[in-house]
């Protein structure tokens, strides 16, 4: 696990604000929290099964509360929270209700608890959009939801769609403002899609995708965190359903090239078609663009980036 994360110096827009925040140590929410962390006070919530990850939130001044969200215990856990940020779900292999129980139930008694808060930022994935026949589609928020039957566990993008059901019902239920934010494929120095196929292009190894094209809108985890403020203020009753993705959709093809360019090697991509998955995982940001305004790192910026930091003596002048 990366824990150098310097180069990442996201603002959040708030200050002074007793947060919440669930899934604290995970690959997209360390640095959202560390950087909340700055001028608010921020209480994480996680299993914390590693007692390195505690140790890690704590250095960046965190307050960290253990809770199983399989069986939520929030008798120790204050309620008088101003903001609740919801990034935890269960992303591995699990039994279809054990996987409801952790990503749509934990919804609710995450915002049960919270009700007092001004609002509360929910994260869901851009899995829950159902296939379409065109790879370059640019879903939006209105765009019908199903199974985008990718690479991922087969219940994640049922169960991310039943906790945005869940969200969708207490923010009217509790006058609770709620933004539902789909994240894209999003990426930095700890991880990502695009970083495991610069990983896997410096070590020789293929990158299996499913279609080809296959874009993204991947969105860099400085610009998530700068995003969370906003959202946040955005949130609504009824709940305001926005995608959280980058301003540039490209293709994994495209990134590979130009990853393999910066390395001054080849990428070999193998495509296994995924019957009835989507052929593409592209979003449409204007709705984000309005709440948000434009990302500040751009795909190629971000990369190589990351590529600096784990390959510094790889990367080329382009």
């Amino acid at each position: 696990m990366l824990s150098d994360v310097s180069g990442l110096s996201g603002f959040s827009g708030l200050s002074g604000e007793k947060i919440l925040f669930t899934g604290p140590a995970g690959r997209i929410g360390f640095n959202v929290a560390r950087t909340l962390a700055r001028d608010n006070e921020v209480w994480g919530m996680a299993r914390f099964s590693d007692p390195a990850q505690m140790a890690e939130i704590e250095a960046q001044g965190i307050h960290p509360f253990q809770a199983d969200l399989e069986n939520p215990d929030f008798r120790e856990l204050p309620d008088d929270f101003t903001y609740l940020v919801h990034f935890a779900a269960n992303f591995a292999d699990l039994p279809f209700d054990r996987d409801m129980a952790i990503n749509a139930e934990s919804t609710g008694f995450l915002l049960d608890h919270c009700r007092k808060a001004k609002a509360a930022l929910v994260m869901s994935s851009v899995t829950v959009y159902k296939p379409h026949p065109d790879p370059w589609r640019e879903r939006r928020e209105d765009e019908a939801l199903g199974d985008m039957l990718a690479h991922v566990p087969a219940s994640y993008p049922l169960t991310k769609i039943a906790s945005e059901g869940i969200a969708r019902y207490l923010a009217r239920s509790l006058r609770l403002p709620v933004t539902i934010a789909r994240m894209n494929s999003a990426y930095d120095e700890r991880g990502g899609l695009m970083v495991s196929h610069l990983k896997a292009i410096a070590e020789g190894q293929p990158v299996v995708l499913r279609n080809d094209p296959l874009p993204y809108t991947p969105i860099h985890g400085e610009d998530i965190a700068a995003h969370v403020g906003p959202l946040l203020k955005a949130a609504s009753v009824p709940a305001t359903i926005v995608n959280w993705c980058g301003d540039e959709t490209v293709s994994a093809q495209e990134w590979c090239a130009y990853i393999a360019d910066m390395l001054g090697t080849t990428a070999k991509i193998e495509i296994e078609p995924f019957p009835g998955a989507s052929v593409g995982s592209a979003q449409d940001d204007t709705r984000r663009l309005s709440i948000t305004g434009p990302c500040k790192v751009s795909w190629k910026e971000g990369i190589r980036r990351v590529a600096q930091q784990l390959y510094p003596d790889r990367v080329r002048v382009l």
